[in-house]
């Protein structure tokens, strides 16, 4: 997985299948990433945007991560909590930037 960072610097972070993005960033030790509720959906702290052309690979958004993200400041077409999707091998390569903090 790709993840670029709020300062905008891109590292590699090598990813278990079966941990959500969420914990692979979270893990991987990238501060910006405050993941607050733990993986449970009640927080939006863990927003990401993923690439647009990964888009159709991930899992549908439920309601309540939609109402979550409505709260966000920097939310757009291609955000996402990250503890809402799961690494698969099908993600292998997926392109993700932390969302800016409010």
């Amino acid at each position: 997985m790709i993840v670029t960072s709020r300062d905008g610097n891109s590292h590699n972070v090598v990813v278990d299948a079966g941990l959500s993005v969420m914990e692979v960033i979270r893990n991987a030790g990238f501060d910006d990433l405050l993941a607050l509720c733990g993986g449970c959906c009640s927080c939006a702290t863990c927003h990401v945007h993923v690439d647009e052309g990964w888009l159709g690979r991930l899992p549908p958004m439920t309601s309540d991560e939609d109402e979550l993200l409505n709260s966000s400041g920097d939310r757009n077409g291609t955000s996402r909590l990250a503890c809402q999707v799961i690494f698969t091998d099908d993600l292998d390569g997926l392109p993700v930037r932390i969302a800016e903090a409010g």
